[in-house]
């Protein structure tokens, strides 16, 4: 390689990594921190039931994404698309974000807000389907797991400044910014514009700088149902030129809802078992994404020392003691929560980062598409382990133990989700062969 097209290569490598930064706004505006919040607060009408019907279009957004997914990224494989479709998706976030402007706080916004929300979801995860798959693309065998942290890393910075800017500037300022005023609440809608630019802006460099895939030769053209038709065989093929990266995907789908589960049920443990405000929560929100991003960095630095499964067991051993102590020093309050919390968020990063990479280590060359078209898939099919244990876990200490508040013991259902991942990530082996097709 010359010097020439190595330092190409290395501003593809940052252009890659940025998009974690540029498409931050949805998972922490729009999915988590405020849009929900201002659906279930401000737009929905008494008898609307924000709190179930956000876990309905959360629901068929899963069910949805775990349709289309496995044949997404082949088809992109095979056409030669990956960077197109990856484009195509973020900017079809970008609209949505735009359009969210328009969900004014009254109840006969409340189902297109809902529309809006999960469409997005699915349109998100599609995207990260062909994100990841270039992965490999941009990096080296000796930097990937570097690169890859570094880049979740990004994504979490990118967090923390969304969520100021949205508190200082927005939501909590007296003079909201350009003077836009309270009314309607076009401040907190204003926040989903300002979303939008920032994708549309800091995306730029990806569809610059990294250069698109070859169609491969032997592609044939096909309809939607003659993909579908093929997923069996290619399952077949995956196993037989790389089988433990199957094994792989299945246990990452246990242990990376348990991982969802901590994120999304950590807010309402601050809330229901702590005690937190809405305000508290958005600030231990920025520290957690400091935490996880500081993680996400450090183990994707160790990834390329250890290996990506070392990386994930540690994390996944770390995430358990932490959130052990939480429930068994729940006594002790706030502090508890801080303390606990922040060391499950200083573990969650790595874990999520090191899958990704051992994915992109692990995977036949030519089948990156699919392969995580399939890691979305099997997270997608058993993504409701993580509400369904926390559940079980609330409802066993209501009736059985007798307990009023409850809330606390909902963290065993997540840590059962970690111990069963865990178990079966130690039966796939560390560096795995992969075959070439022939």
């Amino acid at each position: 390689m010359t010097s020439k097209d190595a330092s190409t290569k290395k501003r593809g490598t940052f252009a890659w990594a940025l998009w974690d930064w540029a498409e931050q706004p949805y998972p922490t505006i729009m999915q988590t921190f405020i849009f929900p919040v201002y659906l279930a607060g401000a737009v929905a009408g008494p008898g609307d039931q924000p709190d179930s019907m956000l876990g309905v279009a959360t629901a068929l957004a899963g069910f949805v994404l775990a349709l289309i997914a496995p044949v997404l990224g082949r088809r992109s494989d095979d056409n030669g698309r990956r960077k197109f479709w990856l484009m195509f998706n973020t900017y079809l976030l970008v609209i949505i974000m735009v359009a969210s402007f328009f969900v004014k706080p009254s109840p006969e916004f409340f189902i297109l807000g809902l529309v809006l929300y999960g469409a997005g979801s699915v349109i998100q995860e599609s995207a990260l389907i062909n994100y990841y798959a270039m992965l490999k693309s941009v990096t080296t065998e000796k930097n990937i797991g570097r690169v890859s942290g570094y880049a979740w890393g990004l994504g979490y910075a990118g967090g923390i400044v969304l969520l100021a800017i949205s508190l200082v500037g927005f939501i909590m300022a007296e003079v909201p910014w350009f003077g836009i005023g309270t009314a309607d609440s076009v401040n907190i809608r204003a926040v989903f514009l300002f979303s939008a630019v920032w994708t549309l802006v800091f995306s730029i460099p990806l569809m610059l700088r990294v250069p698109e895939i070859a169609k491969k030769p032997n592609a044939r053209k096909e309809t939607i149902l003659q993909s579908y038709k093929s997923i069996w065989a290619q399952l077949k093929s995956l196993r037989a030129q790389a089988p433990e990266t199957l094994k792989f995907l299945i246990s990452s789908a246990i242990y990376r809802d348990g991982l969802a589960g901590v994120f999304t049920f950590g807010a309402v443990l601050g809330s229901l078992a702590f005690g937190f405000s809405q305000t508290e929560i958005i600030i231990f929100g920025i520290a957690a994404n400091v935490v996880s991003g500081i993680g996400a960095v450090i183990g994707g630095r160790l990834d390329d020392v250890f290996g990506s499964r070392s990386i994930i067991i540690f994390s996944l051993a770390g995430l358990i003691v932490a959130g052990s102590s939480v429930f068994f020093f729940y006594d002790y309050g706030v502090a508890t929560y801080w303390i606990g919390g922040l060391a499950l968020c200083l573990f969650v990063g790595p874990a999520q980062a090191s899958s990704r990479t051992f994915v992109s280590r692990f995977t036949p060359h030519g089948r990156e598409g699919e392969v995580f078209g399939l890691y979305q898939f099997t997270g997608r099919a058993i993504s409701f382990l993580s509400g369904t244990f926390w559940a079980l876990s609330i409802t066993f200490a209501n009736t059985v133990l007798g307990l009023k508040d409850a809330t606390i013991w909902g963290i065993w259902g997540l840590m059962i989700i970690l111990i069963v991942g865990l178990f079966l990530l130690t039966r796939v082996h560390p560096r795995p062969t992969v075959l070439e097709s022939n």
